[in-house]
């Protein structure tokens, strides 16, 4: 069987998609550190679950399998799918996103979701010694 030109080798997408998931889990628990005392392990995919809906519907999207380090289009659209569809998820599901959450979402899962594939093709670019 041979591999189609528009998919990448399945390494890198899983590695992607695992990169992807981690992030948002770590913006999750940043998140859930920061505003609850008790219980930050065991409201994490509470918190965490309507972006990693909208991560899934973002990939979908972008086809994140066949570039999925590329910052364009990939990242971009992987992050603002994420952060649009969780924070309308969560708002569906009766979860907080009023004052500054919509702001420091972006933020924080631009860093997150973009900034990794900012630096894996920064060092794909870096001439070998």
């Amino acid at each position: 069987m041979t591999k189609s030109p528009a998919t990448a080798s399945p390494r890198p997408v899983i590695v992607a998609a695992v990169v992807d998931v981690v992030a948002v889990l770590v913006f999750a628990l940043a998140g859930r550190r920061t505003h609850h005392d008790d219980g930050v392990f065991a409201g994490l995919l509470g918190t965490a679950w309507p972006f990693g809906v909208a991560l899934i519907v973002g990939w979908a999207i972008a086809r994140a399998w066949r570039s999925p380090l590329r910052l364009w289009p990939t990242g971009l659209i992987v992050w603002a799918v994420t952060v649009a569809g969780g924070l309308g998820l969560r708002a569906l599901t009766g979860g907080g996103v009023s004052g500054a959450f919509p702001v420091v979402t972006a933020g924080v899962l631009a860093v997150l979701l973009i900034g990794w594939r900012a630096v894996a093709t920064l060092l794909g670019r870096r001439p070998a010694r």
